[in-house]
């Protein structure tokens, strides 16, 4: 007798139907606002300046993950385009979240008066928060997950509890699989930690932390993407293709296999690409930044509204505090930690 799956309805509300792919992806998002509210209190940044951008964003996001992932797919949607608008039954990218997100940052921003890469500094560590627990949609509905695996593996090699190793059990297959879902999470939970570890150096630079949590997302992504067998690909060059797989090939030394791609959908799996492509440019962009003089803001410098200082000419550094009395932070030629970073855990 096999496992049965969850059911992706979390409760029904007469004819409604709540999904808890959706519920899970609204967890995210809240964790990720907790976590931005926290860090721009101390550079003295409303709530409701992050609240307001997570109503814009989250839709944003959504919106651009759908656009992308149906782009790549158009060929399951043409004769069926109603079934684009059921994002509840999986179908996101979240490369095009991204891409949607920071479209709507950019205007939001600007329109706020606040420099887009300081407060994108502060959203890094929310965006991966997101990204970790919004995976777990992913479980329930039982799909992003690699290629099949023995039982013994999830049990006794990852140790898994049942009620991963039961989901894990794809019925259509009849078969255990890869939870990447689950890898792609513990990889986001490390990287939350990374960049609030970073963002406490002195060293850091405006739009530094932001272009970490691109550099960390995508070197996971690429290793994880390879396991997959669900993945959006094209067909290039049998060069490029050899080129990922060369580079891919360690995951081979520690046990694990490719995931089956079709070689009539394609030779080169999209978010491998991309993933490299956003490594390589975000490594360029701090060092072309820090050459040019682009960032010469340090990530612990005050952070403060052009609105704010049109509003009001004889602002100073100092008004960009937070209320209540809180000390502004420290000059950008001294750095020491912020006094509230050093209660940080």
């Amino acid at each position: 007798m096999f496992p049965l799956a969850l059911d992706p309805i979390a409760f029904s509300i007469g004819a409604l139907k709540v999904h808890w792919y959706g519920l899970i992806l609204g967890l995210g998002a809240l964790t990720g606002l907790f976590l931005v509210i926290r860090e721009g209190r101390r550079f003295g940044i409303p709530q409701e300046f992050f609240m307001d951008l997570l109503l814009l964003g989250v839709p944003s996001a959504i919106i651009g993950a759908r656009i992308y992932y149906v782009a790549f797919t158009w060929d399951e949607y043409k004769n069926n385009f109603v079934d684009v608008f059921k994002i509840w039954n999986g179908g996101i990218a979240i490369y095009g979240a991204l891409i949607g997100a920071i479209i709507c940052a950019i205007i939001y921003f600007r329109y706020k008066g606040y420099p887009f890469w300081r407060i994108a500094d502060i959203c890094a560590p929310g965006l991966l928060a997101g990204q970790m627990i919004g995976r777990w949609g992913n479980f329930v509905n039982q799909e992003a997950y690699g290629g099949p695996v023995h039982e013994t593996f999830l049990r006794n090699s990852l140790h898994l509890p049942d009620f991963i190793v039961n989901q894990m059990y794809i019925e259509k297959d009849l078969a255990y699989h890869h939870p990447t879902f689950l890898y792609e999470s513990l990889w986001s939970l490390v990287g939350i930690v990374l960049l609030m570890v970073l963002r406490r150096q002195r060293v850091i630079r405006a739009g530094e932390l932001f272009l970490s949590y691109f550099i960390w997302y995508s070197i996971g992504r690429f290793f994880i993407e390879g396991l997959r067998t669900d993945s959006l690909a094209f067909k290039g060059s049998d060069a490029l293709a050899s080129f990922i797989n060369g580079l891919w090939s360690p995951m081979k030394g520690l046990g694990f296999e490719a995931g089956y791609l079709n070689p009539n959908y394609g030779n080169i799996r999209t978010s491998q690409l991309l993933a490299l492509l956003i490594v390589i440019a975000a490594i360029l962009l701090i060092i072309i930044r820090r050459m040019t003089g682009a960032a010469k803001a340090h990530y612990s410098d005050p952070i403060v509204s052009t609105k704010q200082q049109a509003a009001d000419p004889v602002l100073t550094e100092q008004e960009g505090k937070p209320e209540h009395n809180a000390p502004a932070p420290p000059s950008a030629h001294n750095h020491p930690p912020l006094e509230e970073e050093k209660k940080e855990h």
